[in-house]
Parts: structure tokens; C-alpha cells; sequence
């Protein structure tokens, strides 16, 4: 399948061009700008095609940026001699605007059968040490810390507990120019709130009860390297304070000092909540928000990493095997199943936790759903329904499992989304569910749900 994408910065005119080459059977991506594009990295994509007259820097800008991929020009403005300074700069078509969806259709496929064979297979980002996966959201983590890691900025990661936000913070430190410098790692919701101060900041003798002897805080323990705070939303409002102060001046005070101390430190901060909501109630300062949000990693849970989601199982239980000296176990396709199926609310963690249940509960050479103790979630609603539940008895008798539990995970997908859909959008169907929109709607197409009919009345 072609990877095409497309740069316009008039949305209906965007939209309508990736519905048309979708249904033509083309991956298409989009972006309003240049800048956009290059967050999508151009080289993967297998053609891209560009509005020459864009906010900030030209389409034609994407001649380079995209290299060796070609790129196709469209304008509202054409003109012979926009046309003819688009062919010098390298682009490999020029249309104007409006065209004929037909002709357009046909100039995309003879591009990419003249130019397909030019462009090398995407390269895939190699992934850091210890962070294990190849799905599409995870190669954009891989490719931001890749570009973020030199920039020595400060960074916020995003994503629910248990999906590696520690693992990408030591992934940007040993990647950035401190990875010689230490590496502070402090989870804040560990920290009573009484003593986090004294903690991250250090304290003079006598600055409180208990305070027997001055102590150096986190913060000047990392000078020169960088500080990862995990959980930063559970930092009380004086601790916001004075973390603002060090980001603005590169200053710290222990507490019961007058005297200040500049420190050179880099920091990671990490959050499953939301701090733009909690900046709204008060709960988290606003100005600290945006001073940490200057590049942001989105990570994702593991739910919506379906085809990551055995590679890190079998790591995972290789792992536990060593650990508890049981090498040769594996997991039967029964449990392989219901691995690949559940919904994982607590992520990557959860998961190791199950498999290491696994090792030590299975008897003989293979581990069952029974070692994994996941059916044990009330109701199984935190089972994921799937197309891969069991379609005939043949398929049955062939996992060696009963159909009663695999069929009823079906039913519920049915059963919840019958019952709900008049009263849910499908965005809201798919959060209940806790997958993608695009998932609800290939199990809609996969089980024969229709969707919910338009109350709007006919105008007669």
C-alpha cells in the first residue's frame, strides 16, 4: 500500500482529497503546513502532495524536505511561470486547482508506478534500550526522542501508568549530550508531601524539627545532568513554585537558606493526568504547565498497540523464565489469545505481572489462561472483544479451549454497543470500550452491527 501525504491548508480541500485516494486504497496522512509535514517525517511517506501557496514557507519548501520522495504541486494560482519554477526546484507534477478527481486519480497512480521503485523502503526508527515495539505510535515516540534527545529542552511525557514513561526519560538521557552526568529519577507521588520540598531542594540544619544535619536536595544532585520527576501532578502548590523558579532562572534556595544556587539541569517530568485541566481548577500553576510542555512525547497504552502487544509478551516471559529458572516455558495459543485480546488497563506493568504469574503457577511446559489470572476481572469487561475469538468448533477444538468463555467476550461487544449506540456518539462508544474509533468500526463491519440511524426527519 502507498503512504501518500498531503499538504493543504484548507481543511475541506484536504479532507476531500484523502477521502478520494482512500478509496482508492492508498495510507493517507495530512498536514496544514510545512512545519506540520515535517512532524510526520516526509521521507516514509511514497509520494507527497503539496499546495504550492502555504502559510509560512512555500509547498515547493517540500522538495527538499521530502527528498528522494517526489512531490507533487498543486495550486489555486497557477500561472505558467509558477509552474515552470516548480519543475526546476525538482517536483515531479504540477496541477491546478480545480481538477477533475479522474485525472488526478490516474497522475497519482502513473507517479507512483514511475517513481515507486526510486523510494527505499521506510526505515524503521530503531527503538532505545529496553523499549521494545514497531507499531506506528511507537515509531513516532522513537523519532521524537531521536530528534528531542541533543536538544537539551525540557521534555513532558504523556501516558497512562505502566507505559514506559521511566523507560523513555532514560532513552533521552542517554541520547542527549549529559548521558555522562547523572540521571536523577524521582517519583513524586512517592514523596509525602510534608518532606518533598526538603527532597527535591535540600534543607539547612535546623531549617525544622528533625532537620539534624543540611542536606543537598535532588535538584543540585543532578547539576549537569538531568532530573526525570514522574508523577509531576502530585507536586503540592509551594513545590510548583519553587520548581517555576528553577526552570525561569536556573536557581534553587534550600530551605532555611538566604543564599541561592545556580544549577545547570535538564529536566524530564512525566504525568497520566492532564495538566491543562488541572492548571484550570487551580490544581496545578499554569505558567509551571507551560514551561514544562515545551516538546511533548504522547505514549501510548498498550490497548491500542495490538500488533506490538505479543513481541513484548514473549520478551516479557523470556525474562520471568530466567528469573525463576523455568527456561522452556510457553504459552499455549489459548493464552496467547486471551493476551492478545485483553484490554491491559494497567499496560506494560500489568502485563509483566500476568506473565510472571504465568511462570510460577504453570505446571509442564506451557502456560494457560488459568496461570495468567486475568479471567478473574469482574465480569471479564476488561477483556477485548475481537475478531479473533473463536468462529468455528474446529478452530475450538484446535486451541484446546472452551467456546463459552471466548463467545461471550463477543457477546458483550455486541450486547454494549446495541444497547448504548442511541444514546452514544461512536467516540464515546469507543472510549466506553477503550479502543480506537477506527477499531469500533472494523468490529461494526467484522460482526454485522449496524450503525445507529439519523433521527433528522426527511424534508417532505
Amino acid at each position: 500500500m502507498s503512504r501518500i501525504l498531503i499538504v493543504e491548508d484548507e481543511s475541506i480541500i484536504r479532507s476531500a482529497l484523502k477521502q478520494l485516494l482512500e478509496r482508492h486504497g492508498h495510507d493517507v496522512s495530512e498536514a496544514a503546513s510545512v512545519v506540520e509535514a515535517e512532524t510526520l517525517d516526509p521521507q516514509r511517506f511514497t509520494l507527497v502532495i503539496s499546495e504550492l501557496h502555504l502559510p509560512g514557507e512555500p509547498g515547493t519548501t517540500m522538495i527538499q524536505r521530502a527528498a528522494p520522495v517526489p512531490v507533487l504541486i498543486m495550486t489555486r494560482h497557477a500561472s505558467i511561470r509558477s509552474a515552470v519554477d516548480a519543475m526546476k526546484q525538482g517536483a515531479v507534477e504540477y496541477i491546478a486547482k480545480p481538477f477533475d478527481h479522474a485525472e488526478l486519480v490516474e497522475t497519482v497512480e502513473h507517479l507512483l508506478a514511475e517513481h515507486g521503485n526510486e523510494k527505499p523502503a521506510p526505515v524503521k526508527e530503531p527503538a532505545p534500550p529496553a523499549m521494545i515495539g514497531d507499531c506506528p505510535a511507537m515509531q513516532e515516540v522513537y523519532s521524537r526522542i531521536r530528534k528531542t534527545a541533543p536538544a537539551d529542552v525540557t521534555v513532558l511525557i504523556q501516558g497512562e501508568s505502566g507505559t514506559g514513561k521511566e523507560l523513555v526519560a532514560r532513552a533521552l538521557h542517554r541520547q542527549s549530550r549529559r548521558e555522562k552526568a547523572p540521571l536523577i529519577c524521582v517519583n513524586c507521588a512517592a514523596i509525602p508531601e510534608t518532606l518533598i520540598e526538603s527532597e527535591l531542594f535540600g534543607h539547612e540544619k535546623g531549617a525544622f524539627t528533625g532537620a539534624s544535619a543540611a542536606r543537598t536536595g535532588l535538584v543540585e544532585a543532578a547539576d549537569g545532568g538531568t532530573l526525570f520527576l514522574d508523577e509531576i501532578g502530585e507536586l503540592p502548590p509551594d513545590a510548583q513554585a519553587r520548581l517555576l523558579r528553577v526552570l525561569q532562572e536556573g536557581e534553587i534556595r534550600k530551605i532555611g537558606s538566604v543564599e541561592t544556587r545556580h544549577v545547570n539541569v535538564r529536566l524530564i517530568a512525566a504525568t497520566h493526568r492532564d495538566l491543562q485541566a488541572m492548571s484550570k481548577t487551580g490544581e496545578f500553576r499554569l505558567d509551571l504547565y507551560y514551561r514544562l510542555n515545551v516538546m511533548q512525547i504522547d505514549l501510548p497504552p498498550l490497548r491500542e498497540r495490538e500488533n506490538d502487544i505479543m513481541t513484548i509478551a514473549d520478551v516479557l516471559l523470556d525474562s520471568a523464565c530466567q528469573r525463576h529458572s523455568r527456561q522452556g516455558l510457553t504459552l499455549s495459543r489459548s493464552a496467547r489469545r486471551e493476551i492478545r485480546d485483553y484490554l491491559w488497563p494497567g499496560n506494560v506493568r500489568e502485563l509483566e505481572n500476568a506473565l510472571e504469574r504465568g511462570v510460577i503457577l504453570a505446571e509442564g511446559h506451557l502456560i494457560h489462561p488459568d496461570d495468567l489470572g486475568l479471567r478473574k476481572a469482574p465480569s471479564q469487561i476488561t477483556a477485548r472483544p475481537s475478531a479473533n475469538v473463536v468462529a468455528t468448533h474446529d478452530d475450538v477444538a484446535q486451541a484446546g479451549d472452551t467456546s463459552e468463555e471466548d463467545l461471550s467476550l463477543e457477546d458483550y461487544f455486541q450486547h454494549f454497543v446495541l444497547e448504548h449506540q442511541e444514546q452514544m456518539s461512536e467516540t464515546e462508544l469507543a472510549h466506553k470500550l477503550g479502543i480506537s474509533r477506527k477499531c469500533l468500526w472494523e468490529r461494526r463491519q467484522r460482526l454485522g452491527i449496524p450503525r445507529k440511524r439519523s433521527n433528522r426527519s426527511r424534508p417532505t
